[in-house]
């Protein structure tokens, strides 16, 4: 459906772009800021915020307004929806405390990841990370390994339209590159990544199915740049990696 479709809701558009504005840092929005952030004109922008604020979505504190505690539920609806999250919570805890390293479970949304999940371990900095967080997926071993299970033509479409901006000088921005490096991925069943993000930090993913087989999200183990190369990083957290993603698995079924 395309915005232009008659059965697009633009109120509802423009409420979720208000709440999306608010919950920008700082946290806390004048209704100017809030127009430019969500692209509205003033008086819209003052009609959305009366609105969630009657919700008791947000809260005005004289020229601010914030979100309050009840928007919160908007994204753990999501979360509570998915059959292997609250699962998922104590299987990469005992992953994380197996390991000794950060570890992470994130789904794909469009060109980006999500996290619905993230431990870090305590050797490495969180990076105010966490659970809502959205990186490029083509630069962190999470999205390579959601998008390596993607359809071939969402794959080819997805490496023909996106711009691969460099945030490293290891960041891959050629989309051919990209494209044998996702192959491979699809092929052998990991994905790593050293590098590509943040110049300190390395990872390695593995694809988390549903019962009938298709990919629904990817786990991952972060660690230290330089303290362990791919082959290294296979041999010291693949299987467990790989069991991780099969005890998840089980718990997608409505019997489980």
């Amino acid at each position: 459906m395309t915005k232009d479709s008659d059965g697009f809701v633009r109120a509802i558009a423009r409420g979720f772009a208000v709440v999306e504005a608010l919950g920008r840092a700082p946290g806390r929005h004048t209704l100017s800021e809030v127009a430019i952030i969500a692209e509205l004109s003033r008086a819209t922008a003052r009609r959305m915020l009366a609105t969630l604020v009657a919700l008791k979505y947000c809260e005005a504190d004289g020229r601010y307004f914030s979100l309050r505690p009840r928007a919160l539920g908007l994204g753990l609806s999501y979360l509570n929806a998915l059959p292997y999250w609250g699962y998922a919570q104590r299987a990469l805890e005992d992953l994380r405390n197996g390991v000794g390293e950060s570890c992470a479970l994130a789904v794909l949304d469009e060109t980006d990841i999500v996290y619905a999940l993230r431990l870090p371990a305590r050797r490495i900095l969180s990076a105010n990370l966490g659970i809502g967080s959205r990186l490029p997926a083509h630069v962190v071993s999470l999205g390579r390994v959601l998008l390596a299970a993607l359809p071939k033509t969402e794959r080819d479409n997805y490496l023909g339209t996106t711009e691969f901006k460099p945030i490293t000088p290891r960041t891959i921005v050629d989309p051919k590159k990209l494209a044998r490096e996702l192959k491979r991925i699809s092929e052998q069943g990991y994905a790593w990544v050293d590098g590509e993000l943040d110049p300190a930090i390395c990872g390695i993913a593995v694809p988390v199915r549903d019962q009938a087989g298709n990919v629904v999200a990817a786990i991952s183990i972060n660690t230290i740049s330089g303290t362990t190369d791919e082959a290294s990083a296979r041999k010291k957290f693949l299987v467990a990696l790989k069991r991780t993603a099969q005890d998840i698995r089980t718990q997608t079924s409505p019997n489980a």
